[in-house]
């Protein structure tokens, strides 16, 4: 999916992320939270969620909030991930400048070292769930008269609108 966050400029920021999970909350994806994308949602905690299925002429898009999961879920979660991937949570730090890819490398085989099989959830990674306010669902159509409905949270119910292409 893509996550949309907002800086403290009001620029725009757009990336890729892995939706991990889908429950009666919202969207949960894991991330490092000393990355942009924390540091933006930690000032702005409203982001939009972008899923786009181009053959099918297909999106849906959500508005809501970020929010912080439990470190249990979160510690639960990272230890069903791929040893590398548990070791690249600790090497790699998210969003600073790096000298080289060999840098990388070097921090990659320090904690591979320091940890071997046994990789505890770094302190600074976990996960979000994004609570929804709204979710757009549109349906492209010939002669560009796409469908467009909007369900918007409205108390304990949610109304909804049909919106022009």
């Amino acid at each position: 999916m893509i996550v949309a966050t907002v800086d403290e400029h009001l620029q725009p920021h757009s990336r890729v992320v892995l939706l991990k999970e889908f429950n009666v909350k919202g969207f949960v994806f894991y991330t490092n939270f000393e990355g942009h994308k924390a540091q933006q949602m930690a000032q702005n905690n409203r982001v939009s969620l972008t899923f786009f299925w181009p053959s099918l002429e297909r999106q849906v898009r959500v508005l809501g909030v970020a929010e912080k999961i439990s470190e249990t879920i979160s510690i639960s979660y990272f230890n069903t991930r791929p040893i590398e991937s548990q070791l690249g949570a600790w090497a790699s730090p998210q969003s600073q400048l790096i000298r080289s890819k060999d840098f990388l490398e070097k921090q990659f085989q320090y904690y591979k070292q320091k940890f071997g099989d046994n990789v505890p959830k770094p302190p600074h990674w976990g996960g979000y769930v994004v609570v929804p306010s709204s979710f757009e669902f549109w349906q492209g159509r010939p002669n560009r008269l796409h469908d467009r409905l909007l369900f918007t949270h409205t108390g304990n119910d949610w109304k909804i609108e049909r919106l022009a292409p």
